[in-house]
């Protein structure tokens, strides 16, 4: 799989045990997968596969 760009050696990855792991916080981030934006609510349920494509876009305040 690839997130953000960088090839990953998993063949399954929970996604939220992914973005714990990265310190990634659920309400600051928005996900695509294979093109698609993935909603907040499928976020607990959803399982990374081999040939999937990920993007997570982290937003961060300032002014």
């Amino acid at each position: 799989m690839i997130i953000n760009g960088e090839k990953l050696e998993f063949k399954e990855l929970k996604f939220t045990d992914f973005l714990k792991q990265k310190g990634f916080k659920i309400e600051f981030i928005a996900l695509e997968l294979n093109g698609e934006i993935i909603p907040k609510s499928e976020f607990d349920n959803l399982i990374l596969k081999e040939n999937d494509k990920a993007e997570i876009v982290s937003f961060v305040g300032g002014g």
